[in-house]
C-alpha cells in the first residue's frame, strides 16, 4: 500500500469518524517486533543457560580441560549420594517455614487487618501495618541475614541478652552453631522474612470480595473466625494457590539465606540443593556433578509449577462449571 493511498483511505475514514486499522499482517508482525527483545532475553538468561547446563551434567569435567563426557554417571551417583538426600530432606522442611507458615500467618493476618482493623480503627493504619509486614520482602537477603546473625550470635547476640535480661539465661543458645538448632533458626528467618508476601497478596484479595456476604454472615451471628472459614477461605482461593505454589518455589530454591547465616554448616546440617549444588560445582569444581544437581532441582521445581497450576485450573473450572 502507497503513502499516497493510505493517506487518501486516512482522510475517508475520518470523514467516517473511525481510524483505518492496518492489514492483519502488519499488525502480527508489531506484535512480534514488540514481543522480541522480550524472547531474546528469555533465550539468553534463561535457555542457553540451561541447555549448557544439562549438558555439563553428562560430562565429567572440572571448568577447565578437555571434557569427557560421561553419560548418565553424574546422575546414577546422585541417586546414592546421602548427601544430596539430606539437602533435599532440608529443603522440605525450608517449604514447611517458606509456604505453609507464611500462608496460614498471613491469611490470618489478612483476615485481621481487612475484617478488624481497618474497620474499626481506619484503612491508614491498616495501610501501615501491611507495610511493616512487607518490608522483610523488601529487605536485601544479605542485609536481613546479616541482621539475624547478630541477633543470633552466641556470646553477644541480641537474643540471649535478652533471654539473660529477663531471668531465662538457662536458654541460651549457640542458635545457627548447634546442629540440631541451627535448620530451626533459618527456618524462623525464613518464616519471618515471608510473611508480608501472602499478606499483601490475600489482602489484595480480599478487595474483590462482596461487602455484603461478610453483612450477611455478622447478621446470621457468625464471629469472625466463622466469617474467616466460611466467607474469606472460599473467595480467596485462587490467591491461596498461587500463594502456595510461588512460596514453594521459593523454597526449592533458597539460597542467599544460607550463604549468609550457615554456609550449609554445621556439619551440613542447613544445607539444601541449592547451596549443595554451588558449593560442588564452584568449590569443589566439580563441574559435571553440580551441573546434575541444578538441573535435577530445576526439573523438580517446573514439575511443581506445572502441577500446581493444573490444579489450580482443574479447582477453577470446577467452581465455574455448576455457576454456569
Amino acid at each position: 500500500m502507497s503513502l499516497t493511498a493510505l493517506r487518501k483511505e486516512n482522510a475517508a475514514a475520518n470523514r467516517r469518524g473511525g481510524p483505518v486499522r492496518p492489514p492483519r499482517g502488519r499488525r502480527r508482525d508489531g506484535y512480534a517486533l514488540f514481543l522480541l527483545p522480550g524472547a531474546l532475553a528469555f533465550l539468553a538468561v534463561i535457555v542457553a543457560p540451561f541447555a549448557m547446563n544439562t549438558a555439563w551434567s553428562f560430562a565429567d569435567w572440572q571448568g577447565v580441560g578437555p571434557l569427557h563426557w560421561s553419560g548418565l554417571a553424574n546422575y546414577r551417583e546422585l541417586l546414592r549420594d546421602a548427601e544430596f538426600w539430606a539437602s533435599f530432606r532440608h529443603s522440605l522442611f525450608m517449604v514447611l517455614s517458606m509456604s505453609v507458615v507464611p500462608t496460614v500467618i498471613g491469611l490470618v493476618l489478612a483476615a485481621a487487618l481487612f475484617d478488624f482493623v481497618a474497620k474499626h480503627y481506619g484503612s491508614r493504619l491498616a495501610a501501615v501495618l501491611r507495610a511493616c509486614f512487607y518490608l522483610p520482602q523488601v529487605l536485601p537477603i544479605a542485609v536481613a541475614g546479616i541482621v539475624w546473625s547478630w541477633i543470633l550470635a552466641p556470646d553477644d547476640g541480641a537474643l540471649n541478652a535478652f533471654l539473660r535480661a529477663i531471668g531465662l539465661g538457662s536458654w541460651q543458645q549457640d542458635w545457627l552453631g548447634d546442629p540440631d538448632l541451627a535448620l530451626w533458626s533459618v527456618m524462623g528467618v525464613m518464616a519471618w522474612v515471608q510473611i508480608g508476601f501472602p499478606l499483601v497478596v490475600f489482602m489484595a484479595g480480599l478487595q474483590r470480595v462482596e461487602p455484603q456476604l461478610y453483612e450477611a454472615a455478622e447478621l446470621d451471628g457468625a464471629g469472625w473466625w466463622r466469617r474467616l472459614w466460611h466467607v474469606t477461605l472460599p473467595q480467596i482461593r485462587p490467591e491461596i494457590y498461587v500463594v502456595l505454589l510461588w512460596c514453594t518455589i521459593a523454597a526449592l530454591k533458597v539460597f542467599g539465606a544460607i550463604y549468609v547465616l550457615t554456609k550449609g554448616g554445621p556439619g551440613g546440617a542447613t544445607d539444601v540443593p541449592s547451596y549443595f549444588s554451588y558449593t560442588t560445582f564452584f568449590e569443589q569444581t566439580q563441574v559435571g556433578y553440580g551441573a546434575a544437581i541444578s538441573t535435577v532441582l530445576t526439573v523438580i521445581i517446573l514439575l511443581l509449577a506445572l502441577v500446581g497450576l493444573r490444579l489450580q485450573t482443574r479447582a477453577e473450572d470446577a467452581e465455574e462449571g455448576p455457576a454456569a
